[in-house]
């Protein structure tokens, strides 16, 4: 495997370096959240631009549409609670006031995905995905590591129109360079393959690069690709990928219904003859639980993305 953890780090404090840098580098960008400073990772910004943070109280579709507002004044706010509430509980407010509207607004939604944990399911959000995609002008981020989630802001700071990024609560693997700019749109290859397409995103990319190194202590060459960007999705990467190996995977955390998968399998689909396992969360709820121990309880470990690499292959 060619990269390695330098150190377990939260995605949510990468996005609150990320912030507090695309802060400091332009005097638009302004922070909002719904009683939630220290938990989504504004506090820094709040602490050093305490006149352009606004705290809402337990408001969330207030917090959107007060967003929606001074993204019209020339403003570049980014709005951020849970996942579940950032998306979920505002749909309303983020479909008319910054989709249809095409308002450059930045939902930040942490603590994310399974790996929420101990809170369990009426906070681990796993649709997320499918709500913000289907909506037309919406970008739909969702970083890997911290340098990545640092990165992913700071692009979503210099980006017009509206942003959705999706960070975790717990420490995971942070192995991408913290020198990386993240590119909108253009999904990254960390290992090229000629067996398997492996397609990941979020914390899974980590799970996809230890399946990687199992797969070729077996003798199977696996392409590792961060889909980082789930909206735009990069096409074109999916589609040379594809047809080099033969077989993909994809990895998300995530319902298996509206997720990364669905994307990938629209576009080979209608370009290649490609198998395809997708490794995502089947249609039921989470639990309660430690992150890790929740991953490997709903299949999302690289032990399951091995499995489904030689699945697809076996049916080339």
């Amino acid at each position: 495997m060619n990269y390695t953890n330098t150190g377990n780090k939260e995605t949510r404090a990468g996005f609150g370096t990320g912030l507090l840098e695309a802060g400091r580098n332009n005097l638009n960008v302004v922070a909002l959240t719904a009683d939630l400073n220290g938990s989504v990772k504004t506090d820094a910004f709040a602490a050093e631009f305490p006149d352009r943070f606004i705290n809402t109280g337990i408001a969330e579709a207030n917090m959107i549409n007060v967003a929606a507002g001074l993204a019209l004044s020339g403003k570049i706010p980014f709005a951020g609670s849970f996942a579940v509430f950032a998306t979920g509980r505002v749909y309303d407010q983020i479909r008319q006031s910054v989709a249809y509207s095409n308002t450059n607004v930045k939902i930040c939604g942490s603590h994310a995905g399974l790996t929420l944990g101990e809170d369990g399911a009426t906070h681990q959000i796993m649709e997320d995905f499918a709500l913000m995609k289907a909506l037309p002008n919406m970008v739909v981020l969702c970083p890997c590591d911290y340098n990545q989630t640092k990165a992913a802001t700071i692009a979503a700071a210099k980006y017009t129109g509206p942003v959705y990024i999706r960070y975790g609560r717990p420490s995971v693997p942070n192995f991408t360079s913290e020198t990386d700019a993240l590119e909108i749109g253009k999904a990254q290859k960390l290992v090229d393959g000629t067996d398997v397409t492996i397609f990941a995103t979020g914390h899974l990319v980590w799970e996809a690069l230890l399946a990687c190194n199992e797969l070729k202590q077996q003798g199977i060459s696996a392409e590792v690709i961060n889909i980082h960007t789930i909206k735009p999705l990069d096409a074109k990467a999916i589609i040379e990928s594809a047809l080099k190996t033969g077989a993909v995977v994809s990895a998300e955390e995530h319902f298996r219904n509206g997720g990364l998968g669905e994307s990938i399998a629209q576009v080979l689909i209608t370009n290649t003859k490609t198998p395809m396992e997708i490794v995502a969360v089947d249609d039921k709820f989470g639990q309660s639980g430690k992150p890790m121990e929740l991953l490997a309880e709903y299949q999302l470990t690289h032990p399951y993305i091995v499995d489904a690499a030689k699945k697809a292959i076996s049916r080339k």
